[in-house]
């Protein structure tokens, strides 16, 4: 069954969108990608080629891999581009009313054997086939960002999904090299419901005036050997995001220790939301960030 996979459509030509795409065509997948806005499509392209690029210049990958995948890829600005895809990845706003729309006009066109899969970090993913005209076929495939370098996928089942649905996945997993976790369908999975709570208890530590920016992140860097502070990785997520995942879990789980800190409530308000948005927790208009508190 997981050989069926032969092409891929991802919607959503973003961060995450884009590096699904890459990463299924240097695995020789066929890809789509699609996105309703031609801008975000070229934007997306340009991000794969300068990522195909440094894998090259890096010996991650040869000149030749990287000109095949590029031709694995084509794009298309309406869902009808994917109608012949055998898996279709949703990588949309984390917003479950903007999802439920895709996946209704998404399976209207689409052959009843494809598997609907969605790249949600957050949202229930039993919910969400709810919405389709194929829960049994319906899956999450949770990539972490950045795609091309991070090695995991986590994979949820809604209380529908069949065994064929869920081995084709984990197929496709490993033919892009990637390791599986397997999560059940509670909010935030389980990457995210570790670390979005660790994150937004540095901003109370903020919020608090327990430390500041610099601070907070030097801590987590240097006394946990953290890759990146976690108010620098908020900063790389967007806030949004952040705020988004949380309030799935305050929601969704009803307990108060995932209450939104107020201090990343009002970021947002101010659409400060980070790098993509050149003021976060650092303001990145300068030759270096400077923190904003």
């Amino acid at each position: 069954m997981a050989a069926a996979i032969k092409k891929v459509g991802v919607i959503g030509a973003g961060q995450m969108g884009n590096g699904i795409a890459h990463v299924a065509a240097v695995a020789g997948l066929d890809v789509v990608l699609n996105d309703i806005s031609a801008d975000r499509l070229k934007s997306g392209m340009a991000t794969i080629h300068g990522n195909l690029s440094r894998q090259v210049s890096k010996k991650a990958i040869t000149e030749e891999a990287r000109a095949k995948a590029v031709g694995h890829i084509t794009l298309a600005e309406t869902l009808d581009g994917l109608a012949d895809c055998d898996l279709v990845i949703e990588t949309a706003v984390e917003k479950e009313e903007v999802k439920r729309k895709i996946f209704h006009d998404l399976c209207a066109i689409l052959k009843p054997e494809a598997i609907v899969a969605s790249d949600t970090s957050s949202i229930s993913i039993t919910r969400l086939a709810a919405a389709t005209d194929r829960p049994e076929r319906f899956i999450g495939i949770h990539f972490m960002n950045p795609v091309p370098l991070m090695e995991l996928v986590e994979l949820i089942r809604g209380i529908a999904t069949d065994d064929q649905t869920f081995e084709a996945a984990k197929g496709f997993v490993a033919r892009l090299g990637k390791q599986v976790a397997v999560s059940e369908d509670f909010p935030a999975f389980i990457v995210n419901r570790i670390l979005l709570p660790m994150i937004n208890e540095a901003i109370y530590t903020l919020y608090e005036g327990v430390g500041n920016v610099e601070a907070i992140d030097a801590a987590m860097k240097l006394g946990a050997h953290h890759p990146m502070g976690p108010l620098e990785l908020a900063d790389f997520i967007g806030l949004d995001t952040c705020l988004s995942i949380m309030q799935v879990l305050h929601e969704g789980l009803a307990d108060s220790k995932y209450r939104p800190c107020p201090l990343l409530v009002k970021y947002v308000e101010a659409g400060w939301l980070g790098r993509k948005t050149q003021r976060g927790f650092y303001d990145y208009r300068g030759a270096k960030p400077v923190p904003t508190r």
